[in-house]
């Protein structure tokens, strides 16, 4: 009977719900100590879904072999691309998609490859770890099964108990819609950590409940929205979601250090803390004076 549910992201296909909750709690706990709040373990739970996106057994070792070649799926390059470009504007020596002269290769998809296996938000991945990983955002949104299968798991979580909801990456786009699916549970503090849900023509424009004239709906059953993100977090293209989604949302940039998008460092930050904190019931210390916000 959790009072706060994580919800994880991308990459966590051979991982666990008990292994995770294990390894997100400790920095939760971190988080919450900086505004001198304890949680129980107990009370903490995680929303799992990454088994859905394991592969079967085959003959190869580790994951399948994938290649640039197998990047058909137009929301699989449209990822590929924007966080190539992102990547591009924040890291001098990453060339972007307009720099010919450094990446000789005529396929555009293995350009963004080579392009964003050198950018620090990448480094050490392999191409077949960064096409399962937009595989994994073209599968949640565009097939029915896997968005039903993964949206039955928040459900088979969130408690009549549960006062915080705390999504990272992908994982906010899941916590999002089953929200606005699940009005009667009220009173919810959502935290978003390395959002992408304002990322249009990619995940907005494919939200449901769908957006109007450019606005989203707001999760009924929500109280309070934080939304936080790194500045060098590639896959939290746009950093605010209170103009697509509520002036209400506290928008707040972090600096997470060289692991941008690392939920870890997200987890230990006292802005994280604060929101998880107020939607406790507690008040925070008002030492973020605003001073991350925008």
């Amino acid at each position: 009977m959790s009072r706060i549910v994580l919800v994880h992201g991308i990459g966590q296909q051979v991982s666990g719900g008990r292994t995770l909750v294990e390894s997100w709690y400790p920095c939760l706990a971190d988080g919450l100590a900086l505004h001198g709040v304890q949680v129980d373990r107990a009370e903490v739970d995680m929303t799992f879904y990454g088994d859905l996106f394991r592969p079967a057994g085959h003959r190869g070792v580790g994951l399948p072999d994938l290649d640039a070649s197998d990047v058909t799926d137009d929301v699989e390059r449209e990822i590929l691309l924007a966080w190539w470009q992102q990547a591009a504007r924040q890291e001098e020596g990453v060339a972007g998609p307009a720099d010919r002269t450094r990446l000789r290769t005529p396929y555009i998809v293995q350009r963004a490859l080579n392009a964003l296996s050198h950018s620090s938000f990448f480094a050490g991945l392999s191409e077949r770890l960064m096409i399962s990983s937009v595989r994994q955002v073209r599968r949640y949104l565009t097939e029915p099964a896997v968005r039903r299968e993964v949206q039955s798991r928040m459900t088979a979580v969130v408690t009549d108990r549960t006062e915080v909801v705390v999504a990272h990456s992908l994982g906010s786009v899941v916590a999002y819609e089953w929200l606005c699916a699940h009005a009667e549970r009220r009173d919810i503090t959502l935290v978003t950590l390395g959002s992408p849900l304002a990322v249009r023509n990619i995940v907005f424009d494919r939200l449901q409940p769908a957006p109007v004239r450019g606005r989203a709906q707001w999760p009924g059953g929500v109280g309070t929205w934080w939304n936080i993100a790194d500045r060098g977090d590639v896959v939290a293209l746009v950093k605010a979601l209170g103009p697509a989604f509520g002036d209400r949302i506290e928008d707040c940039l972090v600096h997470n250090g060289a692991k941008a998008h690392d939920v870890r460092p997200y987890l230990t930050a006292r802005e994280t803390g604060e929101a998880v904190v107020t939607g406790l019931g507690g008040g925070g210390d008002g030492s973020r004076g605003g001073s991350g916000r925008r």
